[in-house]
Parts: C-alpha cells; sequence; structure tokens
C-alpha cells in the first residue's frame, strides 16, 4: 500500500483544492445537471487564492498569526489577486484594507454562516492540532477574521479534522464521520455530520435531501460525504458538479481532503496541469512543506 510522505500529501491537499475549484467555478450557482462539459480554460478563485494567502503568511512569519493572516489577506486583496469574492470575505477585505482591526471586522449574524472560513482552513491542519486548546482557539481566531459565526468555525473545524484524520493515515470511510460527531463541537454542523452517521446516503442523496448552498451547514458535510464516498477525484468532482449549487467550494473543500488522504499520485496531473497559474499552488506546498515540518 501507499504511504504519501507529509509533503506530498500537502501538495496533494493543494493541487487537489485548486483543480476542484478551477473546475467547479463554471458551474457554481447552477442548478443541479445531468450533463456537464469541463472546460478547457480552468482558473481557480477565491477559495484557493485565500488558501494560498494563508500559507503564504505561515512560510513569511514562520508562525500562525491571525493578525498576519489577515495583512497577507489585504496585500493579496489590494494586489487584485482574489477573484468571486463572497459578501462576508468582501466586507471584512475592504474593512481591513481601511485599517480595521482582524477581530472586528468579520461579518456577523445568520448570514455571515457562508463558506468562507471552511474553505481556506486547510492549511492548518498541517501546523495546529484542534485538541491542543490554544490551537483550537487559533483556528478559531482565523475564521473570524472574515466570519464571526459559530458555524462558519464549526464547519472550519470539521475540515481541519478530516484532514488530520487522513494524515494520521486513517482511511477515508464511515469511521471518519463517527470521529467528527464526537470532535466537533455542538452546532447544526455537528447535527448535519450526526444525520450521515451510519447512513447510506450518496452525494446526490445529500443533495436532494438537504442542498448544496454556500451556507456551511450545507457544504461542509457534503464535502465531506464526497470524500467518503470518492473513489477517483475527477469523477467525484463531476458528482458535485451535477447537483449544482456551491460547486467550486464543495469540490476545492473535498479535493483538499483527497489530496491530504491520498497524495499526489492519486492525482490526475495531466489535468491539474491544465489549471492556469497552478505552478504558483505547486511552489507554495513545496515552501509551505518545509515551513510545516520545522513546526512539528
Amino acid at each position: 500500500m501507499h504511504h504519501p510522505t507529509r509533503e506530498d500529501r500537502i501538495a496533494g491537499c493543494l493541487l487537489a483544492g485548486a483543480l476542484g475549484d478551477a473546475i467547479g467555478a463554471a458551474f457554481e450557482g447552477h442548478p443541479p445537471n445531468p450533463d456537464i462539459a469541463v472546460p478547457q480554460n480552468l482558473r481557480f478563485t477565491d477559495d484557493t487564492q485565500l488558501t494560498i494567502a494563508t500559507c503564504e503568511s505561515i512560510i513569511e512569519s514562520r508562525t500562525v498569526d491571525p493578525g498576519n493572516i489577515a495583512q497577507q489577506f489585504v496585500k493579496s486583496f489590494l494586489d487584485r489577486q482574489i477573484d468571486g469574492i463572497g459578501a462576508s470575505t468582501l466586507k471584512s477585505l475592504m474593512e481591513l484594507s481601511a485599517g480595521g482591526h482582524w477581530a472586528s471586522v468579520g461579518a456577523v449574524g445568520e448570514r455571515s454562516a457562508g463558506n468562507g472560513a471552511a474553505m481556506r482552513i486547510a492549511p492548518l491542519a498541517f501546523v495546529l492540532d484542534p485538541d491542543i486548546d490554544s490551537d483550537r482557539r487559533t483556528i478559531r481566531d482565523i475564521c473570524r477574521i472574515t466570519h464571526r459565526n459559530d458555524e462558519a468555525y464549526a464547519g472550519a473545524l470539521a475540515i481541519v479534522r478530516s484532514i488530520r484524520h487522513a494524515l494520521a493515515g486513517n482511511p477515508l470511510d464511515d469511521q471518519l464521520i463517527s470521529t467528527l460527531t464526537d470532535s466537533v463541537h455542538d452546532s447544526l454542523v455537528r447535527d448535519r455530520l450526526v444525520a450521515l452517521k451510519d447512513s447510506s446516503l450518496s452525494i446526490e442523496d445529500y443533495a436532494d435531501r438537504f442542498g448544496t448552498s454556500g451556507y456551511v451547514v450545507d457544504s461542509v458535510p457534503i464535502a465531506i460525504l464526497s470524500a467518503v464516498r470518492s473513489s477517483d477525484l475527477v469523477s467525484t468532482f463531476h458528482q458535485i458538479i451535477r447537483c449544482g449549487g456551491d460547486t467550486d467550494t464543495i469540490a476545492s473543500m473535498f479535493g483538499q481532503i483527497f489530496g491530504a488522504a491520498h497524495g499526489t499520485r492519486a492525482l490526475p496531473m495531466e489535468v491539474v496541469d491544465l489549471v492556469d497559474d497552478i505552478s504558483v499552488v505547486r511552489k507554495t506546498a513545496e515552501r509551505f512543506s518545509r515551513v510545516s515540518e520545522a513546526r512539528q
């Protein structure tokens, strides 16, 4: 059995996440459609761009600091390096660029329970342990840069724990969902995961029953379910896209978990290479891997 190295898992996580983002971006917001044709011109969006910005902050500062990550977000925003920003994240970036403090600019209320925190949180799984109180608080603070909402934090925490489950060498199977229901705090995200526990729902069944909106309670569980049900990366991207809704973010989060579990060997590199600027993701993965190793 192939056991990816830590470096290869990081590359797999970031590259598969970027590929899912790029393939899904062309169908974001579309209704369910059984007939899809993946475009040849593939570009990743804010999901990957903010994930890369998170890595760059950790690479440059050699630490995990919410203030520094917020500054990196602003730099990328002002340099026009972020595309397709959601409303909550846009609010935060505009207020940060005007001098707002990272702890106070994040969106609040029901409308702030979107995917903006969960979609960019994956790098923290390689450098923080959510079973350590101080690390868990740091994860929460980094979510709060854009989303001061407990459901947004619960969704992000579920992604971090899923990736760490894979890093530990555990298979992506139904045990992952059981583990998450025991470790994610009381929330609607956890309730949705409980609904999946011991169920035989397919990706399509989930979409029909719960939906595939940008609401974190809908999107994070289906991304995790996709990782549990998947045997092939691109085929699962197609399943996700056919369900409609927030296709790029769901596909990206699924890809991050899948890539962390299986490494680059399970990725169709001929398709990955079609993504515009994918070399940026590769280089960031290499540099981030060196920094994350030093933090272990």
